[in-house]
């Protein structure tokens, strides 16, 4: 299936139903009096959180949604019947925003979770309701009010504890499905991954993580090259990320010159992303000898002056990626016990994410409008070179 993790729908909550306007007509009772009901009320749109999708595909086919409308009042003062509710279903990791104003509505983070996003009308009222010792044949009713509708920018962000980046052929795909079930597309080029892989780390029973693998980086990606800024969003909701390093690149690049290339487009896309932890991790050890690897990683550490956690390994071998998981077990489990201790961390936590969601949109944007200015600006290049003197002549003999 194809991955799709953006989409803009229109949606439509019901219209409340009309009073009713009515009499009551029955043999040997004159003058019964009104007995007008009241209209149902709209249909509301809800979006809720399902576990088992994990694409927006469904939404880049049908765009348009809409609840059903409330009935109108019925005599014998009988309510109309209230508009059925719709009900979306989306992937867990979704975020709403509303496409016209940029409010964030809400954050679909766990199962079955339910979103308001457009509230249904308000039922009219019948005749009924305006009767009084004064007024005993009335024939005032209310109309139902509007459903609200909205334009939805639908936002899947992977629900994954850690993330991986790194360049291009760093490993990445490997050392997922080295240490998880997940079984990603590996092979000899550059850009084997084209779309986030998942995979669930079992330290031992009862303990696991989730990492997230995302299409690697290259210079230029916050300007649009490549595939990895695009899906550098997903990396927002992670606790942890680890840059991964190709101790001996097969092109013979230097491995510092390609890590600093990730931090500077990490910066780039959103910089409270780049101020999470990262743990650098020199893969590919198994290519040179312990010697080789330790001046290696020496080196690497002193030219980034890289002061955070340090690992080594291979994860063709998997020699290393034990210790590894066993650390990043042990740090979930201490981020997790402060949050549940501490309600205002915990809520730090959320807000950080927030932001760096926002300032990963924003970048998005401005790329997408980039690439619109330069179109524009190529067109009317293509626009001043056409010269009518260039055009052929017809001639036409009778």
């Amino acid at each position: 299936m194809k991955f799709v993790d953006e989409a803009v729908i229109r949606i439509e909550a019901g219209r409340g139903g009309n009073g009713g306007l009515s009499f009551r007509r029955e043999k040997y009772i004159p003058r019964g009096g009104p007995d007008g009901g009241d209209g149902g009320d709209g249909g509301s749109v809800f979006l809720e959180a399902c576990g088992q999708l994990n694409t927006m595909i469904d939404y880049r086919f049908t765009r348009h949604y809409r609840a059903q409308s409330g009935q109108k009042g019925m005599p014998k003062t009988m309510t109309g019947r209230a508009g059925d509710d719709c009900v979306l279903k989306v992937p867990v990791g979704t975020t709403v925003i509303d496409d016209d104003t940029g409010e964030v509505l809400g954050d679909l983070s766990t199962v079955d979770q339910r979103l308001l996003v457009a509230r249904g009308g308000f039922h009219g009222l019948g005749n009924t309701r305006f009767k009084s010792s004064t007024n005993r044949a009335p024939r005032q009713t209310t109309k139902g009010s509007e459903g609200e509708i909205r334009s939805l920018r639908l936002e899947l962000k992977l629900l994954a504890d850690v993330g991986l980046l790194g360049m291009p052929n760093a490993g990445k795909s490997t050392f997922i499905s080295a240490v998880s079930a997940a079984r990603p597309k590996i092979a000899d080029y550059p850009f084997t991954t084209l779309v986030p892989n998942l995979g669930v780390v079992k330290v031992e029973a009862h303990r696991s993580f989730v990492i997230a693998d995302i299409p690697g980086l290259i210079s230029g990606a916050a300007e649009g090259a490549g595939l990895g800024i695009r899906f550098l969003k997903h990396l927002t909701r992670n606790r942890v990320l680890l840059h991964l390093v190709d101790v001996s690149p097969p092109d013979g690049s230097d491995p510092v010159v390609s890590a600093r290339e990730i931090i500077e487009e990490l910066e780039k896309f959103s910089p409270m992303l780049a101020s999470r932890p990262r743990w650098l991790v020199i893969n590919k050890t198994d290519l040179l000898d312990t010697s080789s690897v330790e001046a290696e990683t020496d080196r690497i550490v002193s030219e980034l002056g890289w002061t955070g956690p340090v690992y080594s390994m291979s994860a063709v071998s998997q020699q290393g990626t034990a210790k590894l998981c066993q650390d990043i077990m042990l740090h979930m489990e201490a981020q997790r016990e402060r949050e549940e201790d501490d309600p205002e961390y915990a809520e730090a936590e959320h807000d950080a994410q927030l932001a760096m969601q926002a300032e990963g949109r924003e970048r998005i944007l401005t790329m997408a409008e980039q690439r619109r200015l330069a179109r524009k600006a190529e067109q009317e290049d293509n626009d001043e070179d056409y010269d009518e003197d260039d055009e052929a002549e017809v001639f036409y003999v009778e």
